[in-house]
């Protein structure tokens, strides 16, 4: 009766999901502001961008719950919208994290360019389709350059050997935490963008874009929200042995 209230379909998981994930970000962004009060100074910055990034996506997810509902299409365009600010904030996250143990800002801006790149790429290859394999490989690979770089640096690049140096055990874990979120959780993007017309699951296994949209909004909520709650736990750790 409640969903009926909202106008949101009982029986549709990807109608439901997009609810959800406006409800959790939102609820999310608040905490994430309240809590930037019990930190030290020094990990503010980080609990502010944290927030931001959940506050957008939610606002976002009030839009495509709506234009969902109403059109039963994929949101791409809103979707990209959200993730072109949420996804370079989210690789500032390893900048701010790393920043007290020498990190530069060539870094900040190298993470944010493949970020950029990898959207870019992604929009094109989805908004642009022609339902051909060859346009869903050619965009797909050259957004996976991008997700490529910054897996990199999180793992053994840049960002991996400065959180190694910190000499600070919560910047140590919670680095290689946001690093197992690129690897595992933004791996469930490009399953998505492979259900698209041309995709190899559209092609091969018949998955389509209903599979996107919910494929999305799951990895929408875990990885914005999970960012946010390991940076909150180096925040705090770090302002108890301060």
């Amino acid at each position: 009766m409640f969903l009926e209230f909202l106008k949101i379909p009982v029986g549709d998981p990807v109608a439901i999901t997009f609810f959800m994930g406006y409800i959790a970000m939102f609820a999310a962004s608040i905490f994430f502001f309240i809590e930037r009060g019990s930190v030290d100074g020094k990990w503010k910055l980080s609990l502010l961008v944290s927030g931001l990034i959940t506050f957008i996506a939610a606002v976002h997810y009030y839009y495509m719950k709506d234009f969902y509902v109403v059109t039963g299409e994929n949101p791409t365009a809103l979707r990209y919208i959200d993730w072109t600010l949420t996804v370079p904030l989210m690789c500032v996250e390893f900048y701010l994290l790393t920043k007290a143990a020498g990190a530069k800002t060539d870094l900040l801006w190298k993470l944010i360019g493949a970020s950029v790149l990898m959207l870019v790429a992604g929009f094109i290859g989805e908004a642009f389709s022609d339902g051909s394999t060859a346009h869903s490989v050619k965009w797909g690979v050259i957004s996976t350059v991008g997700y490529v770089y910054i897996l990199y640096t999180a793992w053994y690049g840049e960002v991996a050997n400065l959180a190694a140096g910190s000499g600070n055990d919560a910047v140590k874990s919670g680095v290689r935490a946001l690093a197992w979120f690129v690897l595992v959780g933004w791996a469930i993007y490009p399953i998505g963008y492979m259900c698209m017309p041309g995709g190899w699951l559209n092609t091969s296994l018949g998955w389509d874009s209903t599979n996107v949209d919910l494929f999305y909004n799951i990895a929408d909520a875990i990885n914005k929200i999970g960012f946010g709650l390991v940076v909150y736990s180096i925040a705090t750790s770090s302002s108890k042995e301060a």
